[in-house]
């Protein structure tokens, strides 16, 4: 079995070490916040109280930690410990930008760092189950694979391009933010119109629009005829916040009928709604 270190014991850290354990791993941790580490240890993790100790004789080194500066601060306290070759996969969620200058420096210094964040939740990482997205060299992915597949349900190199996983990262929780936002504002247009939410669910259980299915009606939109057009849209956006209670009682759509009332102005009252969210200068699709 590998020997094993992870650094950052929240939530999902915490799922990885049992996770690992579990398969009968030697697991090494740290936390910056101790207190975290004890119901692992408890369960034959090896905890120490500073990043080199936790990954001096690890095979690979896991960080799971809340954003950069965290992350750059514990690779400086690590290198001490960290074996020559050792690669530190970096499941944090980053800002792509200085995912790629970390990229940049620790690889010039020699360092073995690769970017892979996850879309999972604590259960997902102790089920070993879930998306993991990785970016960097391909022999290096594919040598790390089966290790990595062993964290989780599916592993996606996205590309070698260092910070590419960074970004898709955010994409992917930009996402599941937005559409938050936008069905609370669809429970408070329910609840208004004595509307269950119960009753909300079950529309979008026989009528559910795909993310992916929208995104190509936004890149399309403007070159093809339109089948709902952008002046009835806003029409009915009209409607949405009036029949809601105003917009002091709404999150997203006030923002939505600010953006489409730009694209009304624009001239593109004719074509389809969706130009309203189309990026400047994207082709259609």
């Amino acid at each position: 079995m590998a020997t094993i270190a992870v650094l950052g014991t929240g939530l999902l850290g915490s799922g990885f070490v049992e996770n690992l354990i579990g398969k009968g791993h030697r697991v090494q941790i740290y936390n910056r916040t101790a207190d975290k580490c004890a119901p692992l240890v408890a369960l034959g993790a090896i905890a120490s109280d500073e990043p080199a100790g936790a990954v001096r004789g690890a095979e690979r080194v896991h960080l799971v930690l809340s954003e950069d500066p965290a992350v750059d601060e514990v690779i400086a306290a690590m290198r001490p410990g960290l074996g020559e070759g050792v690669p530190i996969l970096d499941h944090s969620t980053n800002s792509p930008a200085r995912v790629a200058a970390r990229y940049e420096l620790l690889r010039g210094e020699g360092v073995h760092y690769l970017h892979a964040p996850v879309f999972m939740a604590p259960a997902n990482a102790r089920a070993a189950t879930g998306l993991m997205l990785i970016s960097g060299p391909s022999d290096e992915v594919a040598a790390l694979r089966p290790a990595l597949e062993g964290m989780t349900g599916r592993l996606h190199h996205v590309g070698e391009r260092p910070d590419k996983a960074a970004a898709i990262k955010l994409v992917g929780n930009g996402m599941l933010v937005m559409l938050s936002g936008v069905m609370g504002d669809l429970f408070r247009l329910g609840q208004a119109n004595d509307l269950s939410p119960e009753e909300i669910l079950e529309l979008f259980g026989i009528f559910s629009p795909t993310p992916a299915g929208i995104g190509q009606r936004v890149l399309a939109a403007g070159t093809r005829p339109a089948s709902f057009e952008l002046t009835m849209a806003r029409k009915d956006v009209r409607l949405m916040i009036e029949a809601a209670g105003g917009p002091g009682a709404l999150t997203v759509l006030p923002v939505v009928a600010g953006a489409l009332d730009r694209a009304l102005e624009a001239g593109h009252g004719s074509e389809d709604y969706a130009v309203f969210a189309k990026p400047p200068g994207q082709s259609g699709s």
